[in-house]
């Protein structure tokens, strides 16, 4: 087979999986169609033919064909928040998908390169991962073999999005389980074939069914000669057709478990098990086949439809595992921190498993959890297995990325043997003979009941003929007629009009002969005289006027080819200043990059100056000389410089070179263009999670407060709040922002900026502080709420986003103290007025913008003491809109839960006679 083809796997790693055989990537089988009781014959992993193996009443054998796992990984684009907060950054991951490769890195000059079957890149379409995932075993199953489908990767990284997606607002948006149905339907027949299906969830080890939520203990049981799991007690509803799926998987959907986490607002808490048999009858396909001969020598066709048709029966399992989390950035707690704990212990459990089965160890624990014994048959069993890894491309998730790499590369090692189950249908047999019976019965009466109608038919277009040709007969007639009398009226008027001509000639010819008289008696009156000047007259004007004419439009057509050659030479200037416009472009262009290249040069200059400053002072003038003489030529000759390693790669190495306590002094030049660049390393640097620490320990977060204190550039002022916008993220960090005043500083640059940049990297940083349980009264107390609520003026949707964040983060803070009884009286957001603004853009235009709002509402609500408030300023009807018509499910639930616990809002629903 070709390592090429998606169905036969990827191409042979080279890097990291040379051991695994070339052909172990899966191809499915075509199974025999001979009506024989005998396995279907399946090619060895040497090309030839395994020798079937009989079994009374079964078509399906244990041969097998071996194939492993087949794994894509499948990139997330950055989300609204990635965008803003790792606005600065590369991705911790590059992808080739020509080449099938993926490289993580490490830091920014160092990354590892792993190869994968298929590799998917953030702009992939839900088609083609379908195409390239699913759609092989879709085809297997369809053809007697199982299958499975699984997703697997961090929290919030498109893993429902991939699977489940229902796609009702675009269908191109349309899920693996809703393109596999479509195709799963499309092939099979109503009439001979079923499919059913049973949607399932793993929660806390516990298999619940989605179909039937009151179904929540469900058994699994195991086969003890063939070792097949199977699940009796789940709901098995048949599908006839698209419509009916969409509403089963609307109804699961409905009662999954799910949770708003840090990472993920829409957090999955149980594994969703999606499983479609598929029953296919295979009649018709054998009937070539040697059958009992008859006298003229043919196949009897009575005998072959005497023979029970072959059933292949198949399983699709769509497993839609719930996302790994590291605890202290998903803040779980309570019952979620449970949840995680469930979610990562089976996660761990079928990692083992497949660590085991990928070094071929001879203990393989399934039993280690429910998940294992599910997916029992989909590694190391007899199923095609595909399995897509899905990551993000957040460099602060660098490590949870590259677990799910490593987790995907194990799985590409396990390999299954893929099996197919033929049956007999007698039962089936039984039926079709009934059948045949009626069908022969019915026949026999059609043919009779056919017979007497085509005798009452002949009869009646007999009749009708004969009606024909007499209205036909009687139409001639009344033509002919027609036609004569219609004629005669002719020659009438002909006679008519040949008599009036010739008394006109007559007249004529008697006034001609009297002109003739008069003129010969030579008297011709007056008027006629005047009659031919008057002629002549107008025959002068006519003449006049037609000069004139030609004249107007001689000129007419001189002064349009005089337009034309103007618009030629216009023509021709345009194209001249077009083409010295992208010039002058080109050349702006130019001498832009050699500005860059100059003023990182001049940086270096100034590091290198200071060097030889220290030197002269300690007499080491001849080498701290020589250094300054060697870095000058490369100023001087910039393309000697390799530009190739990128601004990341250049601030790494000028790290390393000179060292954060230097880069940190120049943030004090008296240079502008030294302090620029200055404040743009350090801020590219606290982007990084290492270097934060150091940055801190070194002074830096002092001196970016300094700037922001001090500089009146507004370039400096942004960068400086990005940079204390990234250290922000630290939970350490933002006491001590607080403890040196810095939320000060911050609240003066947004009073003093107008720049929508600026003012999106303060709302930044001032919303990660909002997100810290034990900083809410101080931001309160030093404006820090007051400063948010003043950038809205600006208007620009980056920073109302930004306020949004910060303000659904203080008001989550909040509930969660009033719910452990650590906060008591009105919210502080209602102190510093922020409710108005609130209410007012609860259902903004722009969604970052309306999700935070309205999560920031309900959690406002959740506390009694502020409902009076609340309903003061129409938050209610905002909730009671949230309720009904928000679009994210989580979202609309937890408004609901909160006006159903507030009796306060009760009562005023009551009173306004609102049915809730």
């Amino acid at each position: 087979m070709a390592s090429g083809s998606y169905r036969n796997g990827g191409p042979k790693p080279t890097s990291k999986l040379d051991h695994l055989p070339p052909s172990t990537a899966y191809s499915t089988p075509k199974p025999s169609a001979k009506p024989r009781l005998s396995a279907a014959p399946v090619p060895r992993r040497g090309g030839s033919v395994a020798p079937a193996a009989a079994s009374a009443g079964k078509a399906g054998g244990d041969a097998g064909v071996p194939g492993r796992v087949r794994v894509a990984v499948r990139l997330r684009p950055r989300n609204a928040e990635e965008t803003i907060a790792d606005a600065d950054f590369a991705d911790c991951v590059e992808l080739q998908p020509e080449l099938k490769r993926l490289k993580l890195r490490k830091n920014n000059w160092e990354s590892e390169t792993y190869e994968f079957d298929e590799v998917l890149t953030e702009f992939a379409s839900q088609k083609r991962v379908y195409e390239v995932v699913a759609k092989p075993v879709v085809e297997s199953a369809l053809e007697g073999y199982n299958g499975t489908v699984m997703a697997y990767g961090q929290t919030g990284t498109g893993k429902t999005y991939t699977l489940g997606r229902l796609g009702e607002e675009d269908t191109a948006a349309r899920g693996i389980m809703v393109r596999a149905m479509e195709d799963i339907l499309a092939d099979t027949s109503p009439e001979i074939d079923s499919v059913s299906v049973s949607y399932l969830q793993l929660y806390m080890e516990s298999i619940q069914d989605l179909l039937v939520p009151a179904n929540d203990n469900i058994a699994i049981v195991e086969d003890p000669k063939t070792g097949d799991v199977s699940l009796p007690g789940a709901t098995s509803v048949e599908i006839r057709d698209q419509k009916s799926f969409m509403e089963l998987l609307r109804l699961g959907e409905a009662h999954r478990f799910a949770a708003n986490t840090k990472l993920n607002t829409e957090s999955s808490r149980s594994h969703a098990i999606l499983i479609v048999h598929v029953k296919r009858s295979l009649k018709g396909r054998h009937d070539a086949d040697d059958g009992f001969p008859s006298e003229n020598g043919t196949s009897s066709t009575l005998i072959k439809s005497f023979r029970p048709p072959i059933v292949r029966k198949s399983k699709l399992v769509v497993v839609d595992l719930a996302g790994s989390e590291r605890i202290d950035k998903s803040g779980s707690e309570g019952h979620t921190l449970e949840e995680a704990k469930s979610i990562n212990l089976s996660l761990s459990a079928l990692g083992k498993c497949i660590n085991a089965l990928a070094e071929n160890s001879p203990h393989v624990p399934v039993r280690d959890s429910k998940l294992t014994r599910l997916l029992r048959d989909s590694f190391g069993g007899s199923a095609r297995t595909s399995l897509v890894v899905t990551i993000g491309p957040s460099p602060r998730h660098r490590g949870e990325t590259a677990s799910t790499i490593m987790f995907g590369q194990r799985a590409m090692k396990v390999e299954n043997m893929v099996k197919l189950k033929e049956e007999f249908d007698y039962k089936s047999l039984c039926r079709r003979l009934d059948i045949e019976l009626d069908k022969l019965l019915a026949e026999n009466e059609r043919q009779r009941k056919d017979f007497e109608d085509e005798i009452e038919r002949i009869r009646t277009e007999a009749d009708s003929r004969v009606a024909e040709v007499e209205k036909g007969y009687s139409n001639t007639l009344e033509n002919a007629k027609l036609k004569y009398q219609q004629d005669n009226m002719d020659s009438i008027k002909k006679l008519e009009e040949k008599w009036m001509a010739n008394v006109n000639r007559a007249r004529v010819e008697h006034q001609s002969a009297c002109l003739e008289k008069a003129c010969n008696n030579k008297a011709p009156t007056r008027s006629s005289s005047a009659d031919i000047v008057e002629v002549r007259q107008l025959l002068q004007n006519e003449k006049l006027l037609r000069q004139s004419t030609e004249e107007v439009v001689m000129n007419l057509k001189c002064e349009i080819s005089r337009w034309k050659r103007l618009e030629a030479a216009g023509n021709s200037e345009i194209v001249k200043f077009r083409k010295m416009l992208d010039s002058e472009t080109n050349q702006k262009y130019k001498l832009e990059e050699e500005i860059a290249i100059l003023r990182s040069q001049l940086l270096q200059l100034s590091f290198q100056a200071e060097e030889t400053s220290r030197s002269l002072d300690r007499g080491e003038s001849g080498k701290a000389l020589t250094g300054l003489d060697s870095l000058v030529p490369q100023a001087r000759h910039p393309q000697l410089r390799d530009s190739a390693n990128g601004p990341k790669a250049s601030i790494a190495k000028l790290f390393e070179q000179v060292g954060l306590q230097k880069i940190l002094s120049l943030l004090e030049s008296e240079d502008h263009d030294v302090r620029v660049h200055a404040v743009k390393v350090v801020a590219n640097l606290a982007a990084e999670e290492a270097n934060q620490d150091k940055i801190v320990e070194a002074g830096g977060l002092t001196s970016l407060l300094m700037l922001l204190r001090n500089s009146e550039d507004e370039t400096i002022r942004r960068v400086a709040a990005g940079a204390i916008a990234n250290l922000a993220m630290n939970e350490t960090n933002q006491e001590l922002i607080m403890a040196q005043g810095g939320i000060v500083l911050l609240s003066m640059t947004a009073a003093d900026a107008e720049d929508p940049q600026t003012l999106r990297m303060v709302a930044g940083a001032i919303a990660n502080l909002c997100g810290n349980d034990k900083l809410q009264m101080k931001l309160s107390v030093e404006g820090g709420i007051k400063a948010l609520l003043g950038m809205v003026r600006c208007g620009h949707p980056d920073v109302l986003a930004q306020v949004a964040r910060g303000i659904a983060n203080f008001a989550k803070c909040e509930s969660r103290a009033s719910t452990q009884g650590n906060k008591v009286g009105v919210s502080l957001l209602i102190e510093d007025g922020a409710l108005p603004w609130i209410v007012k853009n609860a259902n903004h235009d722009a969604s970052p913008i309306r999700r935070h709002i309205e999560l920031a509402l309900c959690h406002l609500a959740q506390h009694e003491v502020n409902a009076k408030e609340m309903i003061s300023e129409g938050a209610l009807w905002e909730l009671v809109r949230i309720s009904r018509d928000c679009s994210r499910e989580d979202i609309r639930l937890l408004a609901h839960r909160t006006l159903i616990s507030s009796p306060t809002l009760q009562t005023e629903l009551r009173r306004l006679h609102i049915e809730f």
